[in-house]
């Protein structure tokens, strides 16, 4: 994801550089715990996480520290479409993190990848650490095989 906007993407989860995008599955394995981000000042960070069925529900919970940070989320049909073909569904928003804890959630319209974008551009001099949590709730779908 490279936008005329955004000039570094500085994305690292517990000290180790995310390349690969999550999918639903590993999003299940995360268990009770945060996982940490590290953004630097003037950068961003991007959590890509690809779901292949619509109806699941994508839910977050994240702080950051020592001040604030924008997010937002993006979708992409595939994380190789062109930017310029890419939809807002929650447009950057700056959040007290620091003073409160930030949840939310969004039921998947259509398969494709959904970027979670925690941005740190306006910061020109302190970086950030985001804590944050992620789940999946996928869709339940009656079969009838609890029918007499």
């Amino acid at each position: 994801f490279s936008h005329p906007k955004f000039y570094c993407l500085c994305l690292y989860i517990t000290g180790s550089d995310l390349d690969i995008p999550m999918n639903v599955e590993d999003i299940s394995r995360f268990g009770d715990g945060n996982r940490e981000l590290f953004i630097k000042s003037s950068c961003y960070s991007i959590i890509p996480i690809i779901v292949n069925e619509s109806g699941t529900t994508i839910s977050w919970v994240f702080s950051s520290e020592p001040k604030s940070i924008s997010f937002s989320v993006v979708y992409q049909e595939s994380l190789e479409a062109p930017v310029e073909k890419s939809k807002v569904l929650i447009p950057l928003t700056r959040c007290n993190a620091h003073k409160e804890t930030i949840q939310g959630q969004l039921k998947v319209r259509n398969p494709g990848a959904y970027l979670l974008i925690f941005d740190n551009s306006f910061s020109r001099f302190v970086s950030k650490k985001v804590f944050y949590h992620l789940a999946i709730e996928k869709p339940i779908i009656y079969d009838g095989s609890d029918s007499p």
